[in-house]
């Protein structure tokens, strides 16, 4: 029943059944030429995702002018053959009924496709994929059987690797966290059906999953940290030799400068003093002079006083 998506529960039921007999279609009926063909395509459509979208298109599109029927069986009838649903029948009617592929939503659909059924909504083809689904009767009857029988059967492909059980087994898988999710959210432990330990217990193993996180990217940021010290000293150990050698070879370049220009100032500071000292020692040699001969100027002053007297 449900189209365009896999669901190993049912797979495991129909395992359980004896399997239904795979019967060859008939060739369908040719569509009518006066009105758009009325195609209808049934499911229980819960969680509704792109799989069931996918299979609505195809059915959509299987005949260039379609009127798209989608049957949807309520709660009671799921309930008792296939299992228990997420979403009540009136949430995947609404569902359904959004779908852009679907132009009427037929509610409380049977579980088998009837001749009055047919008969009452004017149904010119079903549509659906080819693998024989058990009726309710347990004789191992497929569910399409009929309508295969009369030309009315339109093959659909399914879509792999997305169903609804598996979007539940998604969930049950990491219930802790969609726990921890809703909780964060507001949801209360009796909303959730918790007790209080286990609320605590979930926290708990919260705080130790972030604090096991939080120590693996610190210890992936030392290994990388590692891995870059390593790189670098190996390049620093080739190239050892050649920025020693550099070194040095600055150090006696700047040596060398430094002592030229100590050199150069010394014997600067050597000629100065030199130059100095042969100043100094002319002067000394003018006043012995004057002082063994006397000085000019006081002659002159003596012999001007005599001529006076």
């Amino acid at each position: 029943m449900e189209n365009g998506s896999e669901d190993p529960q049912l797979q495991q039921q129909q395992q359980q059944q004896p399997q239904p007999r795979r019967l060859k279609p008939i060739p369908p009926n040719p569509p009518p030429t006066d009105r758009p063909a009325r195609i209808y395509a049934d499911g229980i459509y819960d969680l509704f995702h792109f799989g069931h979208a996918r299979a609505l298109e195809q059915a959509k599109k299987l005949l260039p002018n379609t009127y798209l029927l989608v049957g949807c069986c309520n709660d009671e009838i799921t309930h008792m053959y296939k299992g228990k649903t997420v979403m009540n029948d009136k949430e995947r009617y609404e569902s359904l009924r959004h779908c852009k592929w679907v132009d009427e939503v037929i509610p409380d659909a049977p579980w088998v496709v009837t001749p009055e059924f047919i008969e009452k909504h004017q149904i010119d083809y079903v549509a659906h994929d080819a693998l024989p689904y058990a009726d309710a009767s347990g004789a191992g009857n497929d569910v399409y059987e009929y309508v295969k029988s009369i030309g009315k059967f339109l093959e659909t492909k399914r879509t792999d690797g997305i169903s609804t059980s598996d979007l539940i087994m998604r969930i049950v898988k990491d219930y802790n966290e969609y726990v921890m999710r809703n909780l964060d959210r507001g949801y209360s432990r009796k909303d959730l059906g918790l007790s209080y330990v286990k609320e605590k217990r979930l926290r708990v193993n919260r705080g130790l999953k972030k604090l096991h996180e939080r120590v693996k990217k610190q210890q992936e940021k030392v290994e990388e940290k590692i891995q870059t010290v390593a790189k670098h000293r190996n390049i620093w150990v080739e190239n050892a030799d050649r920025l020693v050698a550099g070194f040095l070879e600055m150090f006696e370049e700047g040596c060398h400068k430094m002592g030229t220009v100590i050199r150069d100032r010394i014997q600067e500071q050597i000629r100065t003093k030199s130059i100095k000292g042969l100043l100094y020692d002319k002067e000394d040699d003018d006043d012995d002079y004057d002082y063994y001969y006397g000085s000019t100027d006081d002659d002159e002053e003596y012999y001007d006083g005599e001529d006076e007297d």
